[in-house]
């Protein structure tokens, strides 16, 4: 991460530094006196809480109101005075220059934080900009504070990296199978998140993933057993929730069951409505029961749920008939990214916004073009196909999740809180040893492992090196090596890549020579990959190989010679370093799948079930 840069921002018709903490008066005076109009106390009952929103509500011009249904992405580190990069994409996309530009055109009631979109540069910096956005909010007339949110996953999907605390994702989390560590994982993630002003956090992932195949889930989930997953959701949207983030459990009505990447495609989800009862219901429901604040729409067919070939975003019989009326959830609900082609197969960008408020939806996420949403639900509105009475429904669920989480009284970030919060190091050592807990032996013939310096003193460390996971170290096989030095080794690091050619693993042979035990990181391994070529080879050499498969548990089913085996379910940092620790014997594997692994040559046939996990 680059240093730290505080930037500046500006407020309408005044200046203030980004980093400067505004004090209660500069609330009041930037309200107009509404903040107690704004804030519920924690008192006052549901309906006396309700008046005060809706009397809110009532002094919305439409304008406004459509304005607070939106949650966009905006480009840039600073709310007024971002690169000219970012200003030029800015206009391309979004037709504003800043982030300040586009609240006071638009007044939208969300901003999503994205590292590509250059939002996530450092704490003090994503503190500074929150702040920013939301003194230029306040500063509008009738202003409200906005809802920052952002997908930190952990694992795979992370848009906050380091310094931040990087935690295990949710299927190494399922691997360990512990509810106070999903809590925990939540609480850590929830506190710093806050610290830096972003106040909902799209996870956790609610999906139950028993398609090996899926291209978009995967590890995002906690795994195929239902109940396990149920019980890990709601623990950890307790854990974000009590650090004062709103959670998100996602995508209703269940992803788990795809081969088709939602981002690209539009899945099909053919599960019988009973299926679905038993399976990708039952982790929603426990969200549901824990109190989650917001759920996450899937832009999914599913025929058993709703027979007219829409999305899951856009079905009424779905987000209506069954998340509301018969899951009686009453909650925010926002859909997935709108720029995603899966909700954009059947109708064009501007019916899709009015289609999903008709559905049922509360936000929406993200459009590809924000001009095109926001006019298609304002006329939508005026020519009588949305009524006022809608928009304020959806509105009122809104303000009431800014309300419990704080937003009305107090939307500032934390930065006096920065430095004890974000990145501790007894976060990190909370990380450390979650992820211990994580890491899954699944194969150790003849006691392969764990290797011994005094035995095993120089290790050849090769294979996959994906690109990191934001904000991570990286390179796997430079992370494994290094970690593996540190507890005594002389490891040396080759990057053979995820489809090495037939040179670089006669490189990777060769180099095997001089060493005394190897160790190579997989990646999706598939039955054509020239991921195996490489693993036999090395076993041929006679040299004791370890398989690290740094993804999917599945790899080791296209890997039969293969005689030790370990499963991190990630290849960021945290994941890596624990999975050195059980290569090297300082702590035992204690991590079990999660999911079960099909054998290669027989699909229905199990190579290893749910719960295998060897220990030393």
């Amino acid at each position: 991460m680059p240093d730290t840069s505080t930037g500046s921002d500006t407020g309408t018709g005044s200046t203030r530094r980004d980093t400067a903490r505004p004090s209660r008066r500069a609330v009041l005076a930037a309200t107009a006196g509404l903040t107690a109009a704004l804030t519920v106390p924690a008192a006052a009952d549901a309906a006396d809480g309700d008046r005060r929103l809706r009397g809110l509500i009532s002094r919305m011009t439409l304008e406004e109101k459509v304005g607070q249904l939106f949650v966009t992405r905006v480009y840039g580190h600073s709310a007024t005075a971002p690169d000219q990069a970012d200003i030029d994409t800015n206009l391309k996309e979004l037709g504003v220059r800043t982030a300040a530009e586009l609240i006071a055109k638009y007044r939208v009631g969300g901003i999503i934080y994205f590292a590509w979109a250059h939002n996530t540069r450092d704490p003090h910096q994503i503190a500074a900009l929150s702040d920013g956005i939301q003194r230029v909010s306040l500063d509008q007339p009738r202003g409200l504070p906005v809802l920052i949110a952002t997908d930190q996953e952990h694992g795979a999907v992370c848009r906050i990296g380091k310094p931040a605390t990087l935690l295990p994702g949710a299927m190494a989390i399922g691997a360990g199978r512990s509810r106070s560590d999903a809590r925990t994982l939540g609480r850590i993630s929830g506190a710093e998140l806050r610290a830096m002003g972003v106040h909902q956090d799209y996870a956790p992932d609610a999906d139950v993933n028993v398609n090996p195949a899926n291209p978009v889930i995967g590890v995002r989930s906690f795994g195929a057993d239902p109940d396990a997953v149920a019980t890990l959701v709601a623990a950890e949207v307790r854990g974000y929730q009590s650090a004062g983030v709103a959670a998100c459990a996602k995508h209703f009505p269940g992803h788990g069951d795809t081969s088709v990447d939602s981002h690209y495609g539009f899945p099909v989800i053919t599960h019988s409505r009973e299926l679905w009862e038993r399976l990708d219901a039952v982790p929603f429901r426990a969200a549901i029961r824990a109190g989650v604040d917001s759920v996450m729409t899937g832009h999914i067919q599913f025929p058993a749920l709703d027979g007219s070939g829409d999305p899951a975003t856009l079905s009424r019989p779905v987000l209506t008939g069954i998340l509301r009326e018969e899951l009686g959830y009453d909650g925010v609900v926002i859909t997935d990214s709108l720029g995603m082609q899966g909700v954009r197969t059947k109708y064009g960008d501007d019916r899709v916004p009015v289609l999903a408020l008709k559905a049922g939806v509360d936000q929406l996420l993200n459009p590809p073009s924000l001009d095109v949403a926001w006019n298609a639900v304002l006329t939508a509105v005026r020519n009588g196909e949305l009524t006022e009475d809608r928009l304020d429904e959806s509105i009122l669920r809104i303000l009431r999740l800014k309300a419990r989480r704080g937003l009305l009284d107090h939307p500032w970030a934390r930065p006096d809180r920065i430095g004890r919060t974000v990145g501790t190091k007894a976060h990190l050592a909370t990380a450390d040893r979650i992820a211990e807990r994580t890491t899954t032996l699944l194969v150790n013939e003849d006691r392969t492992l764990p290797f011994d310096p005094r035995r095993e003193q120089r290790v050849l460390v090769v294979g996959a090196d994906p690109a990191s996971p934001s904000g991570t170290t990286g390179p796997p096989t430079g992370v494994l090596a290094a970690a593996l030095t540190e507890l005594g080794f002389a490891a040396t690091a080759l990057s053979t890549g995820t489809a090495p050619s037939a040179a670089t693993v006669d490189k990777a042979v060769t180099a095997a020579g001089n060493a005394d035990a190897v160790v190579v990181a997989t990646y999706n391994v598939t039955a054509g990959s020239s991921q195996r070529t490489l693993v036999d080879r090395l076993l041929a050499t006679g040299r004791p190989v370890a398989v690290v498969a740094v993804r999917n548990p599945y790899d080791i089913a296209q890997l039969p010679a293969v005689r030790a085996c370990l499963a991190t379910y990630c290849w960021t940092d945290v994941e890596l370093r624990a999975a050195a620790r059980v290569l090297a014997g300082r702590v035992a594997p204690r991590g079990r799948l999660p999911v079960p692994v099909q054998r290669a040559d027989d699909p229905s046939r199990e190579l290893y079930p749910i719960g295998h996990g060897l220990r030393y």
